[in-house]
């Protein structure tokens, strides 16, 4: 993987899903925090399987040609009702509203600074 600023990353994950209308945009940063798992996330919805796979496939897609970063790994494409992807410091996850809402990523790590992206529609 190039070497790429962490704001850089998260700016270009959100734009990506931008272009295919995520709903819901965050970005959470627990770099500060003591224990983390990674130290970004970036999580958003999609309303629908094929949406939730066309958001996936777009990030992945805007990343790699505004800063030619490839991810680490993907998972859940298989049912794409939560896609997650890996690009080390940053893990994205797509998810359907009801999945988000059952797991709640968001509580878990509520001591890490979050930021709402205004949804563009």
């Amino acid at each position: 993987m190039n070497f790429v600023e962490t704001d850089i990353l998260v700016e270009k994950i959100v734009e990506g899903m931008q272009e295919v209308k995520a709903k819901k945009i965050v970005t959470l940063d627990m770099s500060e925090l003591d224990t983390y798992s990674c130290p970004h996330f970036v999580i958003c919805e999609g309303n629908s399987t094929s949406q939730v796979t066309a958001i996936a496939d777009s990030v992945r897609r805007y990343v790699r040609e505004q800063i030619q970063v490839h991810p680490i790994i993907t998972d859940g494409y298989q049912n794409a009702q939560w896609i997650a992807v890996d690009y080390g410091e940053v893990i994205v996850h797509i998810m359907l509203p009801e999945l988000r809402e059952f797991y709640a990523i968001e509580e878990l790590w509520a001591d890490g600074k979050k930021v709402v992206v205004p949804d563009l529609d």
